[in-house]
């Protein structure tokens, strides 16, 4: 007996209708990223392992998929190595290559690689999947699209509440009111850590601070604690924990607490400004929120930092972020590069709208219209119909075969056509054809020139 096929865990297949779904969303992020100036481009589906390795920190290295080598790839490894069970040192000799983890160090990579050829500032966007190694839960998959823009170039702050204004655009676009995009910098964190005295755990401490909406306080000043911090810095923690109100009145309090901070200060006023200019500007359908605790575990990261949560009782986390990392390109070798960028969870969004009902009812796959076949001389009618529907932008097909006409309307119910268009001998000697509305089962017979105009309308 055959094994029923499956596929891998926190990968899914798509549907006609979940794939126009997923276009929809894509079609507005395209349209909102070509307005705001960037330029597509595309990057392989894997980089070679030292392009991703060591750029995520500890925990998003252990999250990347690793590529066999091709060929006899175990040769190159001796039987005292393979004893040791040395899980680092056995895959850097066997595997060579990684799926990408996500679009922006290989968006670096691509930077430095083609810089000769780009005018800079370069803005640019990119619609691609990336696999992650993580645990499989709802919004969370091991290979999912990511939708990125970034600006590489400029260490302008505009370029920042070019961002938000954005994610703001974007969200109205899809008609998802109420979104709170949350807003930090990575220097207030460092200067936080520098108030702490724990300036030497700042990786640590952040990546523990990041998920604090997740798992609480305590069990934050125990991960802190596990990391070696001082309990006594910990303590020093206590306000961040605390703070509340309004964005101006987190801006108050932090600059007391931060007072002796020059770097944490520098965070602060940054943040200023883009408040500032955003007051003049204006958000749509979006709310801005200074997030203090919001870390963003990724090491790249040097200034502001972006993370967007659906609307209230949406329980599914980010649905996007970013933030700027002037030092990204350094790793490959080319320094004082700035930039800033955001990425869409496609995925994540998509849930979002489909629990809030957000999608059109427009927004489905398959064709507008099925031409029924009666035979021969009445298939020749319609396909001549047909191809001028299509050249009109109207989505139709003609049945095949010269079925029953009870396989056929079955056809049409399956795939959720609306409509159907039937030309029997009455109808090809009137120069007619008959639309038939599937779900009310009306009938109304017209010229084709009028039921071309009715499907325009």
């Amino acid at each position: 007996m055959a094994q029923k096929p499956s596929i891998p865990k926190g990968t899914r297949d798509f549907s006609p209708n979940e794939m126009e779904r997923r276009q929809y969303i894509i079609d507005i992020l395209k349209h909102r990223f070509q307005l705001y100036g960037f330029m597509p481009i595309e990057t392989p589906s894997f980089e070679n392992s030292e392009t991703l390795l060591g750029k995520y920190g500890e925990e998003g290295d252990r999250l990347i998929f690793k590529i066999l080598n091709n060929g006899a790839f175990l040769d190159k490894v001796d039987d005292e190595l393979l004893s040791s069970k040395n899980e680092s040192v056995i895959t850097s000799k066997i595997s060579d290559r990684a799926l990408r983890y996500d679009l922006t160090v290989p968006f670096a990579r691509y930077v430095v690689q083609h810089q000769n050829e780009i005018a800079f500032p370069f803005k640019r966007y990119q619609i691609q999947n990336v696999w992650r190694a993580d645990r499989p839960q709802k919004g969370r998959f091991r290979e999912f699209t990511q939708c990125d823009a970034d600006v590489v170039g400029s260490d302008s702050l505009l370029q920042e509440v070019e961002f938000i204004k954005l994610f703001d655009d974007v969200f109205t676009d899809l008609k998802l009111n109420g979104c709170t995009i949350k807003i930090n910098n990575r220097k207030i964190l460092a200067g936080i850590a520098e108030m702490m005295g724990a300036e030497d755990k700042l990786i640590d401490f952040t990546v523990a601070l990041d998920k604090l909406d997740k798992i609480g306080a305590e069990q934050v000043k125990t991960e802190m604690l596990d990391k070696g911090i001082d309990p006594q810095a910990i303590e020093k923690l206590q306000p961040v924990f605390e703070l509340s109100g309004s964005f101006e009145e987190k801006i108050t309090q932090m600059k007391s607490l931060l007072s002796e901070s020059t770097i944490g200060l520098e965070g602060i006023a940054e943040l200023e400004f883009i408040k500032n200019k955003l007051t003049t500007l204006k958000m749509k359908t979006a709310h801005l929120d200074l997030d203090i605790t919001l870390a963003r575990g990724l090491n790249y990261y040097t200034g502001c930092i972006f993370e967007v949560s659906a609307p209230q009782g949406v329980n599914i986390g980010s649905i996007s972020g970013g933030g700027r990392y002037d030092d990204l390109t350094g790793i490959f070798g080319m320094k004082d590069m700035s930039g800033v960028g955001i990425s869409f969870g496609l995925d994540r969004i998509y849930l979002v709208l489909e629990e809030l009902h957000l999608f059109p009812e427009t927004v489905k796959a398959g064709v507008q219209a099925l031409f029924i076949n009666f035979g021969e001389a009445e298939a020749n009618y319609c396909m001549e119909w047909m191809f001028r529907f299509r050249e009109s932008g109207i989505k139709t097909e003609l049945f095949p075969d010269a079925g029953k006409m009870k396989k056929q309307m079955t056809y049409a119910d399956k795939n959720e056509i609306p409509f159907v268009i039937l030309a029997g001998e009455d109808e090809i000697k009137a120069g007619k054809l008959t639309l038939k509305h599937m779900k009310t089962g009306e009938q109304e017979t017209l010229s084709p020139e009028d039921l071309l105009k009715r499907f325009a309308e």
